[in-house]
């Protein structure tokens, strides 16, 4: 069994077949995004969320019916996100130097846009270890065009109904 891909895709370089799972179907979910990046899966909606960056949005992909929609606009430039263990969403957003999370009500909490006093540069990508941490990358250079030069682990804590952010940071290896 090779991999499956519906006729909107081509492999220009047959090396790619070795990367893909062999039981993995691949499509085309939507079209009309400058920039898509950093799809975050919501199995218990069935949906998924991802940024289309120049264009100031998020879009949501329903399973159920195959409909997009806006998700949320603006978004302050978001790219990367990822869902956290009490199925709440993470991002981070470059307009707003800052990683923030969505509550279940809607509302946003910024769990990260200082470290050492300074305001965040460009905060890029951002994964929930399983102790609940979260870790997040950020370019040093001008937002969304330099590599990112810095990892940094926040641990959003409650305390005496006081949430608190312990932050840390490690160079990302040359």
């Amino acid at each position: 069994m090779g991999l499956e891909l519906t006729s909107s895709f081509s492999v220009v370089d047959p090396r790619f077949r070795k990367l893909a799972l062999p039981y993995i179907h691949v499509e085309k979910l939507y079209t009309g995004c400058r920039w898509a990046e950093g799809p975050a899966w919501f199995a218990a909606g069935r949906y998924l969320v991802w940024s289309d960056i120049p264009n100031n949005r998020m879009l949501r992909w329903d399973e159920t019916d195959g409909s997009v929609s806006v998700f949320r606009q603006p978004s302050n430039n978001s790219n990367g996100h990822t869902v956290d263990r009490e199925g709440r969403l993470v991002s981070c957003e470059h307009q707003s130097r800052r990683v923030t999370r969505t509550e279940h009500d809607g509302t946003r909490t910024v769990l990260a846009d200082r470290f050492e006093g300074k305001r965040l540069n460009s905060p890029n990508d951002v994964v929930v270890k399983s102790d609940g941490s979260i870790w997040f990358s950020e370019s040093m250079g001008r937002p969304a065009m330099s590599p990112p030069s810095r990892r940094t682990s926040c641990s959003p804590t409650a305390s005496h109904s006081r949430r608190t952010n312990r932050c840390s940071t490690l160079p990302i290896p040359a």
